[in-house]
């Protein structure tokens, strides 16, 4: 099966005590729903993982891997990115709702229509979702962090391949360096 038709709905990120048991840190909207869609498969598409939610280790979730009973195979899996079948999803409920898998590769263009580049990745550091966009001609992986708002991103359009950036003008600007401004504060 292709990638494009499969999203990554967590990676198993160690094991849990010496019965087989893992902890999988998912990208899911709630923890808990690593389970909820059936068999996932790994980044090969030839193993399969049915999976039962035993818990929680903090905020992540603890499973336990059908054929997995001990220590030693489940520290094996560390690692294993955890996949599903896009058709297995449930559509979006709202128009401003997206999988990310569905933003990745997108066109990102100005309100012009100039293309500025493409999405590599959609990121959460805290404060909401941010676009990972590659500038145009850009060889280096690394890209421009635009926070995906309705107000700097206007327009999505999934069939056309592309999304709207409406940035503010000093967006790109470097920051001005404030001068003397270290150890200056409780100087009175």
């Amino acid at each position: 099966m292709p990638q494009s038709g499969r999203l990554l709905l967590g990676v198993i990120v160690g094991p849990r005590g010496i019965r087989g048991e893992v902890k999988v840190k998912t990208f899911t909207e709630h923890p808990e729903d690593i389970v909820a869609y059936g068999p996932l498969e790994d980044a090969t598409g030839k193993t399969c993982f049915n999976l039962e939610l035993v818990g929680f280790a903090k905020s992540t979730p603890v499973v336990r891997i059908k054929g997995v009973a001990d220590r030693n195979k489940a520290e094996a899996l560390k690692g294993t990115e955890l996949y599903v079948s896009r058709d297995v999803l449930p559509e979006t409920e709202d128009a401003d709702e997206f999988y990310h898998a569905d933003l990745i590769g997108l066109d990102a263009v100005f309100e012009d229509g100039t293309r500025y580049g493409k999405i590599l990745r959609v990121c959460d550091f805290g404060a909401g979702d941010m676009l990972e966009i590659v500038p145009e001609g850009q060889r280096s992986k690394a890209g421009v962090f635009i926070p995906f708002t309705r107000e700097m991103v206007p327009v999505i359009d999934l069939e056309a391949g592309r999304v709207v950036l409406d940035l503010p003008e000093d967006f790109f600007a470097e920051p001005e360096k404030v001068s003397g401004a270290a150890g200056e504060m409780g100087e009175k």
